[in-house]
């Protein structure tokens, strides 16, 4: 695709945010601008009459940057165009055959053409451009012909103060633009759902913080380095990813020691999230984050989900609540974390799981039970937060 010197960039539900759409647009645009940093060459990003742009300004690697934009919320479609200036009707057509036969070769192919005419002082309109290229097309690319219900590919032709032509459309992510709804604390672990919630949750424009409960020596440093890497490879499409490591030894050592054994799953996670949320709110966070599924474990039944939710003043999203498992591994293959997350290196909650855990836990009961903890917990806590390790994802 050498011939590719410019993409128009399409978004969805921008388009319906009214007064407040360049907000979105100028987010979408900032997302676009870090992406692209990764990848080798020059480009200009910008916004007109509507439409973004990502003109190249230097040779580039095709499939790199396409890439690059295929991880960037809030796009649908990512257009690779031929732009030019309008020089007059036989100038465009010689345009629009250098196009199609450079983009398709010789291929047996079917088409349609669909014209945009936004200048509405050229001379023709968009029906009689759309019977023109059409009856062009076929005269000068004898492997065409038209098939207006199914074709293998649409001609768009806009005129606009100037001309894009193109005629693939290739997929986006979709979703908003991150950094456009806040931010939330996400409690990362090694597994294959709290990476895919973090994602689910930058979808929807949300800047992303994390939180990793470490416990040496039962966990590894490869089991910390296999978070590390998780929350890289996140970051690629949400951004940079501030980590909070937690030592959290001392305290399950302390629950495992005063509580019933099998509450210490549900008694841990209360204490996961008071923690969590001490450093969501020290960062200006309005939310925590969780990769829970209702019924997939015992943690996570709707009564321990009650239980776990009574220590937060936050509210807790939980986007893969109705999930069923398979649905969860499919989205972390699409999005690159499953190959790490399925490496054999336990997380803190696994090594000390209960071996009959209780699935139906009752909150005064668990109220009751944490009192045991009363004498350490309040110097434990102190000692976690004060020794956490923060490390930049990126």
């Amino acid at each position: 695709m050498n011939n590719i010197h410019a993409f128009l960039i399409k978004y969805a539900e921008i388009g319906v945010k009214g007064k407040n759409r360049y907000i979105f647009e100028d987010a979408l645009i900032r997302q676009i601008k870090k992406s692209l940093e990764q990848v080798q060459g020059d480009f200009d990003v910008y916004k007109e009459m509507g439409r973004v742009y990502v003109k190249v300004l230097s040779d580039y690697d095709y499939d790199e940057t396409v890439e690059a934009l295929q991880r960037v919320f809030g796009i649908v479609g990512i257009c690779p165009m031929t732009q030019v200036e309008d020089e007059g009707w036989d100038a465009l057509v010689k345009d629009v055959v250098a196009h199609i036969k450079d983009t398709y070769q010789d291929q047996p192919l079917s088409f349609k053409v669909e014209c945009r005419r936004a200048r509405k002082n050229y001379p023709k309109n968009s029906m009689e451009m759309n019977a023109d290229f059409g009856e062009i097309l076929l005269k000068e690319c004898p492997n065409l012909h038209v098939d207006v219900h199914h074709p293998d590919f649409i001609l768009y032709v806009e005129i606009r103060s100037k001309i894009n032509i193109y005629s693939k459309i290739l997929p986006g992510l979709g979703g908003m633009p991150v950094g456009t709804a806040g931010k939330a604390m996400v409690l990362l672990s090694g597994g294959i759902d709290s990476p895919v919630a973090g994602y689910m949750v930058a979808k929807r424009g949300v800047v992303l913080e994390a939180t990793y409960f470490h416990a040496p020596p039962y966990t590894s440093e490869r089991a910390k380095q296999k978070v590390v890497d998780l929350a890289k490879q996140v970051a690629k499409y949400s951004g940079p990813i501030k980590l909070n490591v937690v030592n959290f030894t001392d305290i399950q050592l302390a629950i495992y020691e005063k509580c019933p054994h099998d509450e210490l799953t549900i008694i841990m996670r209360r204490y996961m999230m008071r923690i969590a949320e001490h450093f969501a709110k020290e960062s200006g966070c309005q939310a925590l984050v969780t990769g829970e599924s209702i019924g997939q474990v015992a943690s996570q039944t709707m009564q321990s989900l009650m239980s776990t939710n009574e220590v937060c003043t936050l509210p807790v999203f939980r986007p893969l609540i109705a999930f069923d498992k398979q649905d969860i591994i499919d989205i972390s293959e699409k999005i690159g974390t499953f190959e790490t997350s399925i490496l054999p290196y336990e997380d803190c909650c696994t090594i000390f799981v209960a071996k009959h855990p209780v699935t139906k836990p009752n909150l005064k009961v668990i109220r009751k039970d944490e009192e045991h903890l009363n004498e350490v917990i309040d110097d434990l806590m102190k000692q976690a937060i004060e020794t956490t390790e923060v490390i930049i994802c990126e």
